[in-house]
């Protein structure tokens, strides 16, 4: 049986929201606590979260269980500083899933059918490819190279896609945010 990894990005500062966006309530449970449940519910083991800006008051503030929290002092330099955390953490794991905490449409079925094929898979929505997306252990070298806020497209630019209803919803201003609880309560 092969052992997934969940890489969870939360390490931005959430300018355009005005508050940390891993803490917003979408129903019962803030974001950051829904992209731990999902990664779980998936059965990806382990559950990474990297954090960066305002850290300490997140971590303080939320019900991570056994996730594993990374902090990203480098998190001003972009998306790419925090995957080289994440993923650099991991060890003994055949591949892992690259997802941002932002994405309340995101689901553990579709986090499984992302990693099924064992190959580099990303998540198609409203025209773009992107994260959540499943990357093999042997593209990690890959995916310790990246930087600045791009995070990984290129690597997904000739990737196969699944299709991730309402996955360009993520929630980066007070719009966004109203939308999500709008549509996930």
């Amino acid at each position: 049986m092969r052992r997934i990894g969940a890489v969870i990005l939360a390490a931005g500062a959430s300018r355009r929201l005005g508050e940390p966006k891993q803490l917003v309530k979408v129903g019962a449970e803030n974001l950051l606590e829904r992209s731990v449940r999902v990664g779980h519910e998936a059965g990806f083991s382990p559950v990474i979260v990297v954090l960066g800006a305002s850290a300490e008051s997140i971590e303080a503030a939320c019900k991570l269980g056994d996730a594993e929290v990374l902090i990203n002092e480098s998190w001003s330099e972009g998306m790419g500083a925090s995957v080289r955390v994440g993923v650099g953490a991991l060890r003994d794991v055949d591949g892992c899933v690259l997802m941002t905490c932002d994405m309340p449409a995101v689901t553990a079925t579709h986090l499984r059918t992302l990693s099924a094929s064992g190959e580099v898979t990303g998540s198609a929505y409203a025209g773009w490819r992107g994260v959540p997306a499943y990357f093999p252990a042997a593209s990690f070298e890959d995916l310790m190279k990246l930087r600045g806020d791009a995070g990984a497209k290129n690597l997904l630019r000739s990737a196969p896609c699944v299709a991730l209803a309402g996955g360009e919803l993520d929630v980066d201003t007070i719009e966004d945010l109203e939308r999500a609880r709008a549509l996930f309560g």
